[in-house]
């Protein structure tokens, strides 16, 4: 008999459970890259969601019941009643919408650069910081032989300083975060990226005010118990990469 999944609604809890007050659903994983951004702004906020844990080690993702409620297969997702929602940035904008956020401004051109600074975090840098430098050293993607792998670090190893040397002088410079002296949203989610280094000692020495800005980010009360469960991955990985063949 198939293993029932925790993300199946037959359950004879549910009129009960719909009979309660609605809350929202997060389903995310700490380990993600992109799920902590969203867990981190929302502990800051106060804002009360019901997590709902999908573990990508074992590829609860990839579950039909899990497919089912987000069928691109990632994390994190929110549902809010009739709003189903994925894209990290998306669900930021959302809940900072929703409990009206000063790290979301709401005048036009403050709110625009913000919009542009989450943007550039998830297409230029994400993709030649984390994907190209970073993940292949996890073994992520997939599947990847490792021989792409090699390639794909050798090319971000070579291309991710250009991205670093934007943020650092041109973004930051002398600024207390991204987009100004007051935390907005892409710090959440560009803080996330960057320490994903992290897992691969990414030398950030010649990034100055990306180190400054990693320190302040570190030292907001949220960030431990949001990144316990990442460090504790890292720490993991470390010790099996030192077991002897």
């Amino acid at each position: 008999m198939p293993r029932p999944s925790k993300f199946e609604h037959g359950s004879p809890n549910v009129a009960r459970e719909k009979s309660r007050t609605r809350t929202v659903k997060l389903y995310y994983d700490p380990i993600s890259t992109v799920s902590r951004p969203v867990m981190m702004f929302a502990a800051e906020h106060g804002i009360a969601l019901e997590f709902e844990h999908v573990d990508l080690l074992t590829h609860q993702n990839r579950e039909a019941a899990y497919a089912a409620i987000n069928p691109n297969l990632v994390v994190p997702f929110l549902v809010d009643g009739d709003l189903s929602l994925g894209e990290s940035s998306s669900i930021l904008k959302y809940l900072a919408d929703k409990v009206g956020s000063p790290a979301y401004p709401t005048e036009l051109k403050a709110r625009a650069k913000v919009n542009e600074a989450l943007d550039w975090f998830a297409t230029n840098f994400h993709e030649y910081y984390c994907v190209m430098a970073v993940y292949p050293h996890l073994g992520i993607p997939h599947g990847v032989t490792p021989q792409l792998a090699e390639h794909m670090i050798a090319f971000g190893e070579e291309h991710a300083p250009r991205w670093l040397n934007v943020l650092d002088r041109h973004m930051i410079g002398d600024r207390a975060f991204v987009c100004g002296d007051q935390i907005s949203l892409a710090d959440y989610l560009g803080a996330s990226f960057v320490v994903l280094g992290e897992a691969v000692a990414f030398d950030l020495s010649p990034y100055p005010n990306i180190e400054r800005w990693i320190a302040r980010m570190k030292a907001r009360p949220t960030w431990d118990a949001t990144y316990a469960a990442f460090y504790g991955f890292l720490s993991a990985v470390q010790a099996q990469a030192r077991i002897p063949a």
